[in-house]
């Protein structure tokens, strides 16, 4: 039994450093996006615990021309363990909740000299995994379209499957 425990402990703990790693190693002006995403999800008060990033699906960005770049992000989060609002969480102090869905997050958003820009407004979708539908996805490319990415074709740089 005590072999057992120890194996799901430890598989716990590599899942949880696999995806701190994941955040890690994303660029910076995709780390500005997801943390926009984690801060506006978990100041929400119908969330009961903290979100944290779990792993990046698809990322393009445009390049517009003197340091300005339109991004889109898909990423899941997941829930963890720890309570909304615990100051400086991360994955290796709250372990990922694996009886709650994955939420499944779209932004697009303008970055000019490392920044996001507020004109026009970031565009932020996200829904539990299970709620996607093809007018839900529609409503997303609607989204970012309205933010830039609709007159432009965008370069994909990083894709993983879900």
């Amino acid at each position: 039994m005590a072999v057992l425990l120890w194996i799901v402990l430890l598989s716990a703990g590599v899942s949880l450093s696999r995806a701190q790693e994941s955040f890690s190693k994303l660029p910076d002006i995709y780390k500005r996006g997801v943390e926009l995403t984690l801060h506006q999800i978990n100041a929400h008060d119908s969330i009961m615990n903290h979100y944290l990033f779990f792993k990046s699906i698809h990322q393009a960005e445009i390049e517009a021309g003197f340091d300005v770049k339109f991004i889109y992000h898909n990423f899941y989060l997941k829930a963890t363990e720890c309570e909304r609002g615990m100051e400086n969480a991360d994955a290796t102090t709250c372990a990922f909740r694996n009886d709650r869905p994955r939420v499944d997050c779209v932004i697009c958003y303008k970055i000019s000299e490392g920044e996001i820009n507020n004109k026009p407004k970031p565009y932020l979708n996200c829904m539990h995994r299970r709620l996607l539908s093809k007018e839900s996805k529609r409503e997303r490319e609607i989204g970012c379209f309205r933010v830039g990415f609709g007159h432009l074709t965008p370069t994909p740089v990083a894709s993983t499957g879900s």
